[in-house]
């Protein structure tokens, strides 16, 4: 770790009684067994705890379904990466020398887990309240940017009626890369609308998770409100 957990603190907005909780949060599992897991256990929990509760009175008339689906966004993992990567977190985290070597700070499943762990650390130091605040915190800005009506529906869904509403053919999904090894596979996948002659592509760890970015892709180069 090239920089004091003081850092992350001041950028996370609370100060640890206990800064060994901290320094576990950041602290991966190639690098020894004092390490974030059990945290990110206990902060999962309760981001889920604290995301639902705030859906369910930010969105009075959503049914379960709706709020289940509005839970997802705001708490999958590249929602949590890039929250993550915005508090600098890879540059606190503490690895071992095979996943410093591949890059590991830059992941997105373990910039996630440990934004997970230092709200696990959070709980446990400062209690639910100081948890619930810091949450509230971070996650602002993109509760206010839901909307129950077009947030739920995702990037491929939306380019589709996009695309159909101006009486366009429907886009084309293509495989174009697959790399790694079986169990860390990376997908990248084009996605084309001929009638527009463009294409963006997309990755992500499954094919779907590919094709759900390149739409993504895809409506931000036309111009599309998320």
């Amino acid at each position: 770790m090239s920089r004091t957990t003081d850092g992350l603190a001041n950028a996370i907005g609370y100060a640890f009684d206990d800064p060994g909780l901290l320094d576990a949060a950041v602290t991966h599992r190639s690098a020894g067994s004092h390490n974030n897991e059990r945290l990110e256990f206990l902060g999962d929990a309760v981001l889920g705890h604290v995301v639902a509760e705030w859906l369910y009175s930010a969105f009075p008339d959503a049914p379960e379904g709706q709020l289940s689906r509005l839970r997802a966004i705001l708490v999958k993992r590249e929602t949590l990466a890039d929250i993550a990567r915005k508090l600098d977190v890879g540059e606190y985290l503490r690895l071992g020398s095979g996943e410093l070597k591949s890059g590991g700070f830059r992941r997105d499943s373990i910039l996630a887990d440990a934004l997970e762990a230092v709200l696990g650390g959070i709980l446990l130091d400062g209690g639910f309240d100081a948890c619930r605040d810091c949450i509230h915190r971070l996650f602002a800005g993109r509760l206010d940017g839901l909307s129950a009506a077009d947030e739920l529906k995702d990037p491929k869904t939306r380019l589709q009626e996009y695309l159909q509403s101006r009486k366009l053919a429907l886009p084309v999904y293509a495989m174009h890369t697959v790399s790694g090894k079986a169990h860390r596979q990376q997908f990248v996948v084009e996605c084309r609308i001929d009638a527009l002659s463009t294409a963006t592509t997309g990755n992500g760890s499954s094919r779907r998770k590919a094709e759900q970015a390149a739409a993504d892709n895809m409506l931000e180069q036309l111009g599309v409100s998320r």
